[in-house]
């Protein structure tokens, strides 16, 4: 489960991200209240613009940020982007606690957190794979949802007690002192021991990663399923916060929704660590369950009842999310591994500015458990698109020996195209990479190819294992 801790540069790496996620999780707790609370007389509406300001960059600007992930050394542009959101949470802060913000202030503030995150986040997802050796890279997706649940258990109920304790001003003052943690970690991070990238071209190679992934019908369809849980079923702060009122709590009741829903996902991402690969058959299981989770705990009468069921809400969502996070690194050319994760999480960021106001909205005109029904339903949507690709690619097959009994074909090929300008400098900028004895004879391949000859516009089509044929466009 704790393999990838072997490496120096993960341990330092995950040190920092777990203090720096626990004040991230305060801001956000934070952030939530005092729109829903202080700005605003209790307008779920509103804190659903808030978060759909915060989560339209990622959206908008996914081209650039991608490329900008593959382009330039990512822990150096880390260092940038922390040290920013230092100063914004800092920013944020003083403001309240001076009693001079308003809630259009608070908007302007949350789309500049969005531009910051948007270049932050696909790079920080592509630097776990800089850290780790690819065979261990799953592992090291799955230990950095750990950290960032495990800090989602502790950010919210703490910052539920502060503002209580002293007001929501000196949340956002604690949140920018823990940046420095990610910053010191990022120092502290030997450079000579990353493992090297496949560097691709330059400018004109922007589209590149929207090609990769219209030829790969997997990583389409996780993308639709993330789509539609990330934009009506994640909309965690608006459902713990308006329940909460409903039920008569306070802040720190609310914040202890919130950390009670991280003990679910903590153990989601505990098991995923275990896990020696990921599957998209997961990926497709998480969402049936998360939709059953959440439709069940619309309908709880009472404040811990729900709080029960978000256990398991919580660790639906972070297994199938940190599951499709670990495909889609696992399986996806390393050279363009930063446009291809910047488009995920676009994907799943992005979907926030459709669905939070939509799903504000039914909450403020409906009330929060029709709008929790709302993301239930999105959940089973989510499925049915994943059980029908199964069914037709071909991969759910009857077993050979069981007559009843109906498997999934993980070996199943994937068709990617390699287009012709490609061929020629993955081959050239890549190094030999030994695979797997095989009929008691060991094979080499070069980069991403296997050493034969073919034409650049081949089809790859042998049968080999999912993550190692989506390795081949």
């Amino acid at each position: 489960m704790f393999r990838s801790f072997s490496i120096f540069n993960y341990r330092v790496w995950f040190i920092g991200a777990l203090v720096s996620n626990i004040g991230a999780w305060m801001q956000a707790t934070a952030l939530s209240w005092v729109v829903l609370t202080e700005l605003t007389p209790n307008d779920a509406a509103a804190m659903g613009i808030t978060m759909a300001l915060q989560f339209a960059p990622p959206l908008l600007l996914v081209p650039v940020t991608g490329w900008v992930a593959d382009r330039f050394d990512r822990r150096h542009l880390l260092m940038v982007t922390q040290g920013l959101l230092l100063v914004l949470g800092l920013a944020i802060g003083t403001l309240l606690l001076l009693g001079l913000m308003t809630l259009w202030l608070m908007y302007a503030f949350a789309l500049v957190l969005g531009l910051v995150a948007a270049f932050d986040n696909p790079a920080r997802q592509a630097f776990v794979s800089d850290l780790v050796a690819r065979e261990i890279a799953s592992n090291a997706v799955a230990l950095n949802a750990a950290s960032f649940n495990g800090a989602r258990m502790i950010g919210p109920a703490v910052a539920g007690v502060v503002i209580v304790a002293v007001g929501t001003g000196w949340v956002f003052v604690i949140n920018a002192v823990t940046f420095v943690g990610m910053i010191v970690a990022l120092a502290l991070i030997r450079p000579d021991e990353l493992v090297p990238r496949v560097r691709s071209a330059g400018a004109s190679r922007l589209a590149d990663g929207f090609r990769y992934v219209g030829g790969r019908p997997d990583l389409i369809v996780t993308f639709a399923m993330v789509f539609l849980i990330g934009a009506f079923g994640m909309n965690f702060p608006i459902f713990a916060s308006t329940m909460a009122l409903e039920f008569g709590q306070e802040a720190d009741g609310y914040g202890l929704l919130s950390s009670i829903l991280a003990i679910g996902s903590l153990a989601g991402a505990l098991l995923a660590a275990r896990r020696d690969r990921a599957r998209i058959r997961v990926v497709i299981g998480g969402t049936l369950l998360f939709a059953t989770a959440a439709a069940v705990s619309a309908f709880m009468p009472s404040y811990w009842a729900y709080a029960a069921t978000l256990m398991f809400t919580g660790f639906a969502v972070v297994t199938m999310l940190t599951t499709a996070n670990g495909y889609v690194q696992t399986t996806t050319d390393p050279a363009l591994r930063g446009r291809v994760l910047a488009l995920y999480m676009a994907i799943l960021m992005g979907g926030v500015p459709i669905g939070a106001p939509i799903v504000g909205w039914v909450a403020a005109e409906f009330g929060p458990r029709t709008a929790i029904g709302l993301g239930a339903l999105a959940g089973f949507v989510s499925f049915g698109i994943g059980a029908t690709w199964l069914l037709w690619s071909g991969r759910l097959h009857r077993h050979e020996s069981r007559r009843f009994r109906l498997t999934i074909d993980e070996t199943r090929p994937l068709a990617v195209v390699v287009a012709p300008e490609e061929f020629s400098e993955q081959v050239a900028t890549t190094t030999p990479i030994r695979l797997p004895e095989t009929s008691g004879r060991k094979q080499t391949r070069s980069g991403t190819h296997a050493n034969r000859r073919t034409t650049p516009s081949t089809r790859i089509n042998r049968p080999e294992p999912a993550e190692v044929s989506a390795e081949k466009g």
